[in-house]
C-alpha cells in the first residue's frame, strides 16, 4: 500500500495525516474538536478525511484513534474521557458519512503501535506498553507488532485502576468521572498534576509553568514533581508486574517532562517483583504526531478483527 490515512481524535483537536510507504507524513491538517458537539465531531473528521484524499489524489485505508474504545457488544463508544462520545455509534456514523469502512481503536494503542514500528522509540521491542498522560490517562499494548485488544476491548486500560500502594494522604482519592475514587487518571493526568500543585502551593499554574519552576528550585513545584514521579513509578510498577513489557513509551503532555525518564525507573525498582529491572522508559520519537501515525497503521495491525 503506497499511502495510508490516520485520524487522531483528541479532546481539543482532530488531526488527519497521510503517510507514504516509508511512514513519512505527506499531508497533515488539524482542526479544533467541536466541544460537546458529537455531530460536529463526526462531520469535522469526515471533512478532513475527504480533504486529505482529494489533495493526495487517492482513496486510502482509514484508521482512527479515539479516546475510549468501541464496545464489542453494542458497537458504541465506552470509557472515553471525552464523554460526549460515550454511548454513541461513532464508527458506524463515520462509516455512514463516508460510505467507507474505517478501523478504530483506542488512542493509547495507536501510540504504542506507532512507537513499536521500525522507526519508533521502541523499535525492535517484542512488547510495548504505550501510556497517555494528557487530559486523561490511558494505556495500550502491542505485542509483536500487533495491537492487543482483549476480550472486552479494554486491554491496557490502566487509568481506571486505583493508584497502587497508596499513601495515607492519597486515600480514598479524588472522585473520577467514571464513578469511582482514586483512579490513576485522577493522579497522573495533566489536570491532576496542576491540581496537586494548586492544593499544596496555594496558587494555580499550568503544567509547563510548574515544571519550569521546579527546574529553578522552587520548593512547592519541586515537591509536586516528586509526588508525580512517585505516583507514576508505582502505577507503572503494576504494569511491569502484570505485563512485563520490553519498553514503556510515554505520550501526552506530561511525556515532555524530561526528568521523569530518569527519576521514575529509579523509584519503580522497589515495587517491581523482580531482580534489577531492564524495562526501558522512553519518550515518543514522534511526539504528538505519534497517535496519528499509529492510527494510520491500524488497518494493517487489526484488519478484520476490529470489523
Amino acid at each position: 500500500m503506497d499511502k495510508r490515512l490516520g485520524v487522531d481524535l483528541g479532546g481539543t483537536k482532530i488531526e488527519v495525516a497521510v503517510l507514504d510507504a516509508e511512514h513519512r507524513i505527506l499531508w497533515r491538517e488539524r482542526e479544533p474538536t467541536p466541544k460537546g458537539d458529537y455531530a460536529g465531531t463526526v462531520e469535522t473528521m469526515a471533512a478532513l478525511i475527504e480533504r486529505a484524499e482529494a489533495e493526495c489524489g487517492a482513496a486510502m485505508s482509514i484508521g482512527v484513534g479515539t479516546p475510549g474504545t468501541i464496545s464489542p457488544r453494542s458497537g458504541l463508544v465506552k470509557n472515553a474521557n471525552s464523554v460526549v462520545l460515550n454511548d454513541r455509534p461513532l464508527k458506524r456514523d463515520l462509516e455512514a458519512r463516508l460510505a467507507r469502512e474505517v478501523v478504530m481503536a483506542n488512542d493509547a494503542n495507536c501510540l504504542a503501535l506507532s512507537e513499536s514500528a521500525d522507526d519508533g522509540a521502541a523499535a525492535g521491542a517484542s512488547s510495548v506498553f504505550g501510556v497517555i498522560l494528557g487530559t486523561g490517562v490511558g494505556g495500550g499494548l502491542v505485542v509483536d507488532g500487533r495491537v492487543l485488544v482483549g476480550r472486552n476491548a479494554i486491554a491496557g486500560e490502566w487509568g481506571h485502576n486505583p493508584l497502587p500502594w497508596p499513601q495515607p494522604e492519597e486515600t480514598p482519592g479524588p472522585s473520577c468521572w467514571c464513578g469511582l475514587e482514586g483512579c490513576i487518571e485522577q493522579w497522573l493526568s495533566g489536570p491532576a498534576f496542576e491540581r496537586d500543585y494548586a492544593d499544596h502551593a496555594g496558587e494555580k499554574l499550568d503544567g509547563a509553568g510548574i515544571v519550569a519552576r521546579a527546574a529553578e528550585g522552587h520548593e512547592p513545584a519541586r515537591q509536586s514533581m516528586e509526588r508525580y514521579a512517585q505516583r507514576l513509578a508505582r502505577a507503572l510498577a503494576h504494569v511491569i508486574n502484570l505485563f512485563d513489557p520490553d519498553v514503556i513509551v510515554l505520550g501526552g503532555g506530561m511525556s515532555n517532562v524530561k526528568s521523569l525518564y530518569d527519576r521514575v525507573p529509579a523509584i519503580w525498582d522497589q515495587f517491581v517483583f523482580s531482580d534489577p529491572i531492564t524495562t526501558q522508559l522512553v519518550a515518543p520519537h514522534f511526539g504528538d504526531s505519534s497517535g496519528v501515525r499509529g492510527a494510520a497503521f491500524l488497518p494493517d495491525s487489526l484488519g478484520k478483527r476490529m470489523r
